[in-house]
């Protein structure tokens, strides 16, 4: 015998957000949403499916079109041990209350109710009598208060009016919610009707378990980006005789560097694509302004994530040990070689990620040619922006509500969408040690080689998106 799956049916006057909710709550920004009153016209079923299995169900329903009239008739058939049932084999075929049945249908096949009020307006009376005719349908119910403006001077009087007829109440922003508040509102609807719990428990373990494969593939995205990136170069081949003078050089130097640099956008940008994907997103609007959306070479980027210029030569000095080899710190092509002490005074020469910083020119020449080789990065401090970027970019999918296609709304941001206002990355804030297998890392990377290190880095950076989803995001989420 199949297992129930719990189903709740989104109800609620029009244009209340109820489009918006489902959206957050089943990540399906596909769903329509409008500002115009009355989007939704029917109840359409969108279920969460996990590894091939509906685990929850959400019915999207049209809004109320005559409250009044359906408590009215509640009231004078109190005899009627299924209310929601009786109305519809009365009134099914009567077009006056087909949105009216559309709603009440899933309700008299025993969904739950999650009634979703805009709680930046005043309470009316008709909702006032919503609430009483969802109370009279016996179902286990919840309301959840969906602001989504920074008004909040009704909100009180929403909580007071809603205790007296729900299960449980929530303040839930389907425009703003983060992975963590989707998760305890979910998780909250267990406290509606005891019965519900072992069903639900299950499915918030399904949850727990499909979020912790997402976190291990984005992962494994950023390690590929990483490999690909550290270990990136572009060749140019051309005949000795026709090249004669220095500034036919320079131009291939310079051509080489635009295309290193587009190589280098094009993985990030692939890299992108593949954690929307993780994430379920379709829909991804960044405002102009952000770091992510700057360029990965401007001194906006260079400038705001990565480490300090004293933790890049700390870091580097411990790769450079490790390997045996000399550090670039990509200042005008001076080394420092294994076991230089390196002063505090060197790291003021670190500036912005220019030209002739990210990478060495290599220029061979045999049988009548030129070879032309630039790369792999060789700047230390490439990796940790790179890295940096990738992780602001996962905080923003893990955390960004599907109900929220555009970025108009008044009420306060908590995802991350950085400005370049202060420094904005997460590498800078660990550890040194955590800083020095990192570096290390990335130099076996360059060089092609296996490192031991990798399942150290591998599990900072766990640790890091981890932390993401189950935190709310400080104040670097500002937009």
């Amino acid at each position: 015998m199949a297992k129930p799956i719990p189903t709740l049916a989104i109800v609620g006057h029009p244009n209340a957000g109820k489009s918006s909710v489902v959206a957050t709550l089943t990540e399906n920004d596909r769903i329509a949403i409008d500002k115009r009153a009355g989007t939704t016209t029917r109840s359409d079923i969108y279920p969460v499916v996990i590894d091939g299995r509906t685990v929850l169900r959400f019915i999207d329903t049209p809004g109320f079109q005559n409250p009044t009239d359906i408590l009215e008739w509640f009231q004078h058939h109190p005899e009627e041990g299924d209310l929601a049932s009786a109305f519809l084999a009365e009134h099914g075929d009567d077009r006056l209350f087909s949105h009216d049945c559309a709603l009440l249908k899933p309700i008299a096949e025993g969904a739950g109710i999650i009634l979703v009020v805009d709680g930046s307006k005043r309470i009316k009376e008709k909702d006032r009598t919503e609430m009483e005719l969802l109370r009279l349908t016996g179902r286990p119910r919840m309301a959840i208060l969906n602001n989504l403006t920074a008004n909040d001077k009704h909100m009180a009087a929403w909580q007071d009016a809603l205790n007296k007829s729900f299960n449980s109440v929530r303040e839930f922003n389907a425009h703003r919610a983060t992975y963590a508040e989707r998760i305890a509102l979910l998780n909250a609807l267990k406290a509606i009707d005891q019965r519900w719990e072992p069903m639900l428990q299950e499915t918030m373990r399904a949850f727990q378990h499909d979020w912790d494969r997402r976190i291990d593939h984005s992962v494994n995205t950023i390690f590929d980006l990483l490999r690909h990136a550290l270990a990136y170069k572009v060749v140019k081949i051309v005949k000795v005789n026709e090249l004669s003078s220095d500034e036919e050089r320079e131009a291939i130097r310079k051509r080489l560097t635009d295309s290193l640099q587009d190589g280098l956008r094009k993985l990030e940008q692939q890299a992108q694509a593949e954690i929307r994907g993780h994430f379920k997103h379709h829909v991804w609007n960044v405002p102009p302004g952000s770091l992510l959306v700057q360029d990965l070479f401007s001194e906006e980027v260079e400038s705001h994530l990565g480490l300090n210029r004293h933790q890049t030569v700390l870091a580097s000095a411990a790769a450079g040990a490790a390997t045996g080899g000399a550090i670039d710190l990509g200042i005008g092509g001076l080394a420092f070689g294994t076991g230089t002490l390196i002063g505090a005074g060197v790291g003021g020469v670190l500036g912005v990620l220019g030209t002739s910083q990210l990478a060495k020119m290599d220029i061979q020449r045999t049988l009548g040619v030129e070879r032309f080789t630039l790369g792999p990065v060789s700047n230390p401090r490439f990796p940790f922006i790179l890295l940096d970027r990738i992780i602001l970019y996962c905080a923003r999918a893990m955390n960004w509500a599907h109900g929220r296609q555009a970025a108009d709304e008044a009420a306060p941001n908590r995802v991350p969408d950085p400005t370049p206002a202060k420094k904005q990355g997460f590498t800078e804030a660990l550890t040194a040690e955590e800083h020095r297998v990192m570096a290390k890392y990335f130099a076996a990377v360059r060089k092609g080689k296996d490192s031991s290190h990798e399942a150290r880095v591998r599990e900072i950076i766990q640790n890091i998106l981890h932390g993401l989803s189950t935190d709310r995001i400080d104040s670097r989420a500002d937009l």
